[in-house]
């Protein structure tokens, strides 16, 4: 059973309904037991890095979170379940994330442009492309410059370039997705992106 973890924050059935649609078992849970026991677990999130954070600290998630990690089975962080990978999140003033890889969530500047010097909007909403710097096995069969959907105002910005798995170009280039031995994280929405995002998450629940 792969574990989808509920901070209480966003829309966790598109999420399930996809994993479903592609022939994997998942469940919506805020038990430690179940994510003790699952062979996999996906943190997505949307809203606001701090208070997903404490939502994770009141539903006593946080421990059992970091739990699996360790154990080296597969772990997906779903656009804000990517940020709180990272150390720390300027979002809102300066919080602690989960500290798993060393990094920063920043906000995109103020003033960004495409290539031909129109005004990009924040937040980055819609479908936009991704390169990849490795190619993780989340992405096997997913060509370059695929298209995935994008609704966020911030981005990580790991310490180690050896853990980014691919990068965006949205007025500056940023990273939108990383990968480390057993753990993966997307800055996009695998769920509303359409054929690649369930190709995504079926290589997910495979590797379990």
């Amino acid at each position: 059973m792969i574990a989808i973890v509920d901070c209480g924050i966003g829309n966790l059935r598109s999420v399930h309904k996809a994993f479903e649609r592609v022939g994997h078992a998942a469940k919506i849970t805020q038990s430690p037991h179940d994510i003790a026991g699952a062979r996999a677990v996906v943190l997505p999130g949307q809203g606001a890095f701090r208070d997903c954070m404490a939502q994770l600290g009141e539903h006593d998630l946080l421990e059992p979170v970091l739990e699996f990690i360790r154990s080296g089975r597969p772990y997906l962080g779903i656009c804000l379940g990517l940020q709180l990978l990272m150390t720390e999140s300027e979002e809102f003033g300066c919080h602690k994330g989960l500290n798993i890889l060393q990094g920063r969530v920043r906000r995109f500047p103020h003033g960004l442009t495409d290539a031909q010097g129109h005004g990009l909007k924040v937040p980055h909403m819609g479908w936009n492309q991704v390169r990849f710097s490795r190619r993780a096995p989340i992405f096997d069969g997913i060509p370059e410059h695929a298209y995935f959907y994008f609704a966020h105002s911030f981005y990580v910005e790991p310490l180690s370039e050896a853990v980014v798995g691919t990068t965006t170009d949205y007025g500056v280039r940023f990273v939108s997705g990383i990968w480390h031995d057993h753990m993966f994280g997307v800055q996009f929405h695998p769920e509303k992106s359409q054929a690649h995002g369930l190709r995504l998450l079926k290589n997910f629940g495979d590797l379990a």
